[in-house]
């Protein structure tokens, strides 16, 4: 059972059956439909959508595990300008889906529990919480397209013309040490 690239994937699923089929599901959730998430950012494009890969499988130890890919377009502000950037976000995550802590605590540490209500995933909470997991706490332009990299550049001292090597020789408090230790008495 996989679902077409561009369908909307549903809310909300039967992991452990999708898991004993070995099912990949790929579509798409309008972003807009993420409230936790649309309120962490600035701004999101006109109509955007996260692209969702979710492949469900059983481990050696017949854990129901959650493989997955999401990728959306947002807009946030660039820390160093405070103008608007568009950027994707993207993530890959792997999951264990769990129905209480004692299972959760069982996991291997290189999973992530996600908790599972009546053995139903709900999946957009799922990419929502990975979502504002890849948020960055401090989102930049690249130095070269922010609109103030002429103000730093400014701001920054000019390069020193002496070679780094001649500065470290000068700033060094051991250097009238080693000048006593080559005169002769």
């Amino acid at each position: 059972m996989s679902e077409a690239p561009n369908a909307q994937l549903p809310k909300s699923v039967d992991p452990n059956r999708l898991a004993e089929q070995n099912t990949t599901l790929e579509g798409i959730i309008p972003l807009a439909g993420l409230v936790r998430f649309s309120e962490a950012v600035p701004g999101l494009p006109e109509g955007s959508e996260c692209h969702v890969k979710l492949s469900f499988f059983m481990d050696s130890e017949r854990r129901r595990l959650v493989s997955g890919e999401v990728s959306a377009p947002v807009i946030l502000e660039c820390q160093r300008c405070m103008n608007n950037m568009q950027t994707t976000l993207e993530s890959r995550f792997d999951l264990g889906l769990v129905l209480n802590d004692e299972q959760a605590q069982r996991l291997p540490k290189a999973l992530e529990p996600f908790p599972m209500e009546d053995y139903n995933a709900d999946l957009w909470a799922m990419v929502e919480d990975e979502l504002l997991l890849v948020l960055p706490p401090f989102p930049l332009h690249e130095r070269q397209d922010c609109p103030a990299s002429k103000e730093l550049e400014a701001l920054e001292p000019q390069q020193a013309t002496e070679k780094p090597e001649a500065k470290k020789r000068e700033d060094n408090p051991f250097s009238v040490l080693a000048g006593l230790k080559n005169t002769k008495h």
